[in-house]
C-alpha cells in the first residue's frame, strides 16, 4: 500500500466521520424541535457538563491548546 493510498483512506474516513457527525446534529435538531425544553434540556446540560469536566481533567491550559490547534492547521496546509 502506498502513502497516497493511505492518505486516500484517511480522507475517506474523515469524510465518513464528518457525515456521521452532521447526521447526529440533524437528529438532535429534530428532537429538540419536537420535544419541550424540559425533556432535552437536562440531556444537553449533562453533555456540556461532561465536556467541560473532560477539558478540565485534560491538564491542558488554554495556551497549550492553542499551540496544538495551530500546529494542526500548519500540518494540513
Amino acid at each position: 500500500m502506498t502513502d497516497s493510498d493511505l492518505r486516500d483512506q484517511l480522507d475517506e474516513k474523515h469524510e465518513r466521520n464528518r457525515e456521521l457527525r452532521l447526521d447526529a446534529i440533524h437528529r438532535w435538531v429534530e428532537f429538540i424541535e419536537e420535544q419541550p425544553p424540559e425533556v432535552w434540556g437536562p440531556q444537553q446540560n449533562r453533555l456540556v457538563n461532561s465536556q467541560l469536566q473532560s477539558a478540565r481533567e485534560s491538564g491542558l491550559d488554554a495556551e497549550h491548546y492553542r499551540r496544538i490547534e495551530e500546529a494542526g492547521k500548519n500540518q494540513t496546509e
